[in-house]
């Protein structure tokens, strides 16, 4: 049993959210450079998405927060090994954020990383420290009617998210996914679809303002001739970009790395409650089929996010 210290809170965990990160640290970080890593020591228990009940406090937090259901995303990505995939882990008190009440548990442990990537991306950066991909700061381009977003890899854990993101500032919304998920994305306010398996967007796409790169890495350059002069592209996976030919083609390509951030899951926890975003659940194991739940994520194509039951009962149907 983890014991809360100062400015932290230990959470009954009834449900877990899986994100790269997981697999990552389970692995080694295999091509990360070793001075992108953060410390590691074993035993290793993974996990950073949790939604559960506050059941203890450090010494220093109000004990009013006992007893109260909170979502957030661990202390990342200061460490990958926060503990999530467990009972019971420990928060800072500044990671967390009180749960929509409309919301079971797993739904809501699906939204931290996800839902923090896609706002910090493209709506709110809301912190100061710098990128460990590239000098240049990661500024978003101001979203609204007459904008218009392209995100890759929408059917995703981040990318339903953010198409959703995106609608909620007023832009329109094209959507690069597989085929079987068209139905699902223009559910959830798609304005355009692009089957990615039938045509490549950048053959039949420009003048875009910003492109969100779910996907990311190498490839992500393809993305420059869908943009407008001035637009953006977000490769959530940096790659290898060249600054003349950015700046012949007059745009910008930046990334940056989520950070735990309890006061802007807060904030956008507003468009659960209003309706305006929704999470969703691709498949769930319990906690004991971890291995399960993470053979699953590698055999990819997933539509929303994978999540792990913790407390008895916690029902996670999508």
């Amino acid at each position: 049993m983890p014991t809360p210290g100062p400015g932290e809170l230990l959470v009954r965990v009834h449900a877990v959210g899986l994100n790269p990160p997981d697999w990552y640290a389970r692995e080694g970080m295999p091509g990360v450079p070793e001075a992108l890593k953060p410390p590691v020591s074993m035993p290793l228990v993974p996990g950073t998405d949790v939604s559960g009940v506050v059941a203890a406090v450090g010494p220093d937090v109000d004990d009013h927060l006992l007893g109260s259901e909170v979502f957030g995303l661990l202390n990342f990505p200061v460490t990958l090994q926060a503990g999530a995939y467990a009972e019971y882990a420990v928060a800072r008190v500044g990671d967390v954020a009180p749960k929509p009440a409309q919301l079971a548990h797993a739904h809501a442990a699906a939204l931290p990383m996800s839902l923090l990537t896609a706002w910090q991306f493209l709506v709110e950066l809301g912190h100061g420290h710098p990128s460990p991909f590239q000098a240049a700061p990661h500024v978003p381009k101001p979203l609204g009617p007459g904008t218009t977003v392209l995100v890759n890899g929408a059917a995703g854990g981040v990318g339903h998210l953010a198409v959703q993101v995106a609608k909620s500032c007023g832009a329109r919304v094209i959507a690069v996914a597989s085929g079987r998920h068209e139905a699902f994305l223009r559910a959830l306010g798609a304005d355009q679809f692009i089957d990615y398996t039938v045509q490549s967007p950048e053959d039949v796409v420009r003048d875009v303002d910003v492109v969100l790169d779910c996907v990311g890495g190498p490839t992500s350059r393809r993305f420059l001739p869908t943009l407008a002069r001035g637009g953006h592209l977000y490769p959530v996976y940096f790659g290898e970009f060249d600054d003349e030919e950015n700046a012949r083609l007059g745009v910008t390509v930046t990334s940056t790395q989520v950070r735990s951030s309890g006061a802007q899951l807060a904030e956008v926890a507003r468009l659960v409650e209003d309706g305006r975003l929704r999470v969703a659940i691709d498949s769930s194991f319990a906690l004991a089929d971890a291995r399960a739940a993470h053979e699953r994520a590698a055999g990819g194509h997933l539509q929303g996010k994978i999540v792990l039951r913790v407390a008895p009962g916690e029902d996670a149907a999508a």
